[in-house]
């Protein structure tokens, strides 16, 4: 449940209200943050110290305002290489709203630049992590929304340096826990720095504790003392991890050299987030254009389909929306053609749908980003009656998802090839390269290959033993009337309708599971159109549907691709026979802590499974294929990572004693 943060305004300057505290120094807030966390880091020399392609890695309890992460991004755009990239993550258990958080910056024109680009990714965010991106990809803020021990309990990432920046420790004592000294340990690189601005005893025998060298050192304008340090050579050994959900090691030699196979959104994203960090990426896509699939409708929505709980796949949907909406911000203008975020009202099919919305609200898992309306606040917002109320997410809307595919890969370190399909992978162990070949012979070199082609993505011998199955989805396209351009948000139920896009409104969509054809089916218009008149009667008079020829409609289909527990498979592969060797003590035991290296093929990743929230989902998902490969910190909390790993699939399996011993 998410709490914004409750402030007063004292002289012009935040105060928390919660905590009775200030967010920074009245003397100087800026100087504040230059003299604790910025020196005492060594950020200056540090950031002009890096290598080219290099990352420093800075995580921070408490992004109050984001001061700290304002003034570290403009003391790395002064100090560092051009080719070299940050990334803070930062925790806030009580975020402030973006007014305040506008209010707040605007103290500081010296930082407006940075100011203005934070304040336009800053919306409404719920809780958990949520990734911003700034300067076309060299600046990466990670910002989890949630308790700051809870949020490095499941962080994945490797840090260089540390913010302690909650309010004082006897105002805010749950910020300054031993249990979270422990996880910044865990979670440092070694020789890891850190800051903050209270000497309390407490704090520094809790950072001793857990293995940092603590110094006392003079303190930032009436702060007689501060604390700063470094990781030291002993520290508490690490918990235990699943070796089989831990991280692939990244290619050898350092070489920056990717092919994605598959151009709808999964494979575009991978391509893009590869690209924007210095890869040379070939795209392989086997039709005569990009998006030709189920990246190809005309238009699609965004929205987030929630549980009334913290579901994995409702945690993943809500950081996917959220991250999909900023990226659409900063690559896409809005036009009739490309995008709108109308807004989505989502109205219930029936009374327990009525009673999970209900939950959900009263459960508050998604924040600001939706409310509840009445059926004429409803009606108001969609622009015609509706008969009855239901979720409004005001940040939602549609998009056309090939032009989405086109501005990812318009990044020239995107090398496409189209009509190429690929048949086979071989990997060169002495090389330690891939080759992809088509019926000719090899079309493409890499060290890295990313399956983002869907259901076929398990057609190699590396990847057969993956359980993707195709569904077959059919839209059907109903030509605008006068009385239907009177739409202008999304409405979603049993189906969806879009508000008029080129003369059309899109209506869908099916799902058939046991369907291999994708030519037009009649009988899935009648549907689309019978699920239309249930949810949205009004409009399905406005549009004269009850006229409209089923056999004449136009309207597409293609195939979705999903897995057998719905979540998207993203992540490194493993050799299948040697997993079930290496593990297969599982049977006998679940709960052993093996230690073996799981057999990862090397070089070998998957994006692919998402089903109908591929808008939401895959963007996200290209963004954690390149923490792995770059070895960054995470957009996602482990046990996110975990549930779409591929290889949870081996171990359900090998677990329930399904044990083959003649699999490849």
């Amino acid at each position: 449940m998410t709490h914004n943060a409750k402030l007063s305004w004292q002289d012009g300057q935040p105060y928390s209200e919660t905590f009775g505290d200030v967010y920074f120094s009245r003397d100087c807030g800026q100087e504040e943050t230059w003299h604790v966390f910025l020196r005492h880091n060594q950020l200056p020399e540090r950031f002009a110290a890096l290598a080219p392609q290099q990352a420093l890695t800075i995580a921070e309890t408490g992004f109050g305002t984001g001061l700290n992460f304002l003034c570290a991004w403009q003391c790395f755009n002064q100090s560092a290489p051009p080719d070299t990239r940050l990334h803070f993550i930062s925790t806030e258990k009580y975020p402030l709203s973006p007014d305040d958080l506008t209010q707040a910056l605007a103290l500081w024109p010296q930082l407006a630049n940075q100011a203005r680009q934070l304040c336009a990714q800053y919306t409404a965010l719920p809780q958990g992590a949520h990734r911003l991106v700034f300067d076309e990809g060299r600046v990466i803020l990670t910002l989890i929304i949630g308790d700051a021990l809870q949020a490095l309990s499941t962080l994945d990432a490797q840090v260089d340096a540390w913010f302690l920046d909650g309010f004082a420790p006897a105002r805010n004592p749950e910020m300054w826990d031993e249990k979270l000294f422990a996880h910044m340990a865990r979670l440092s690189r070694p020789g890891a720095s850190f800051a903050t601005f209270t000497s309390a005893g407490l704090v520094r025998r809790g950072l001793q504790a857990a293995g940092f060298v603590v110094n006392k050192v003079p303190g930032f304008g009436s702060k007689r003392e501060m604390s700063c340090g470094v990781l030291g050579e002993r520290t508490p050994p690490a918990p235990w991890q699943a070796p089989w959900y831990a991280r692939a090691q990244p290619p050898a030699g350092g070489e920056k050299t990717a092919i994605v196979i598959g151009g709808g959104i999964a494979g575009a994203s991978s391509a893009y987030s590869l690209a924007i960090r210095g890869w040379d990426v070939t795209l392989i896509e086997r039709h005569h254009k990009l998006a030709s699939e189920a990246s190809g409708n005309a238009q699609g929505i965004l929205y987030a389909r929630l549980s009334a709980h913290a579901t994995p796949m409702t945690q993943l949907v809500l950081s996917g929306y959220c991250y999909t909406l900023n990226l659409l911000q900063r690559l896409l203008p809005q036009s009739d053609e490309t995008w709108r975020a109308c807004g989505l009202l989502q109205l219930p099919i029936d009374a327990m749908e009525s009673e999970r919305q209900q939950a959900l609200v009263r459960n508050d898992i998604a924040g600001e980003l939706l409310m509840p309306l009445t059926a004429d606040e409803a009606s108001a917002r969609a622009g015609l009656d509706l008969p009855q109320g239901g979720l409004f997410f005001p940040g939602g809307g549609w998009l056309n998802p090939p032009s989405l595919v086109a501005a990812l890969c318009a990044h020239p370190g995107i090398h496409i090839k189209t009509e190429t399909v690929a048949l086979a992978l071989d990997y060169s162990p002495e090389f330690q390269h891939w080759v992809v070949n088509s019926e000719s012979g090899p079309i493409a070199l890499g060290s890295v290959v990313i399956l983002a082609a869907g259901a076929d993505s398990a057609n190699f011998d590396c990847t057969h033993h993956l359980p993707l199955k195709r569904v077959r989805g059919q839209v059907s396209h109903l030509p605008a009337t006068p009385q239907s351009q009177a739409l202008h948000s999304v409405i979603c139920s049993e189906g969806y309708v879009t508000p008029a896009s080129k003369g059309k409104h899109c209506i869908g969509a099916s799902f058939k599971a046991d369907i291999d054809t994708l030519g037009l089916s009649e009988e899935e218009h009648r549907e689309n159109l019978a699920s239309l008149q249930l949810c949205v009667p009004t409009l399905y008079q406005a549009l004269q549907a009850q006229t409209l020829d089923a056999k004449a409609l136009d309207g597409r289909a293609a195939f979705r691709c999903t897995s057998p527990d719905y979540l998207p498979l993203v992540g490194p592969v493993a050799y299948p026979s040697e997993f079930n060797r290496r593990y297969r003590e599982l049977m006998r035991d679940a709960s052993l802590p093996l230690e073996e290296t799981a057999p990862w093929v090397p070089g070998l990743y998957i994006n692919s499974a998402h089903g109908s929230r591929g808008m939401v989902s895959a963007p996200l998902a290209g963004e954690i294929l390149a923490a792995y490969l770059n070895d960054e910190p995470a957009p996602l909390g482990k046990h996110l990572l975990d549930a779409i790993h591929p290889n949870r699939f081996l171990l359900r399996e090998l677990i329930r004693g399904k044990y083959d011993p003649n699999a490849t």
